[in-house]
């Protein structure tokens, strides 16, 4: 891994999981594909992440076991 852009492989070594699982957790921390570019074995589009958006967004995941269910406001 490098500061430049990260593909799947790279963002799944980062937060630990396998790359199958890194598509959906980046979903739901709502980081989106910086840019795609052709990908080296297929015809298909690679996905490249910004590394300073993965880590950003890794870091304020709210902790095992967090109710993100109840809303703080009253």
């Amino acid at each position: 891994m490098t500061n430049d852009l990260w593909t799947i492989e790279d963002v799944a070594t980062h937060l630990g999981i396998k790359p199958s699982s890194a598509r959906g957790a980046l979903s739901r921390m709502g980081v989106r594909a910086h840019s795609f570019r052709p990908h080296p074995d297929s015809n298909r589009a690679q996905a490249l992440y910004d590394p300073q958006q993965v880590r950003e967004a890794h870091a304020h995941r709210p902790g095992q076991g967090a109710r993100t269910d109840r809303s703080s406001e009253k």
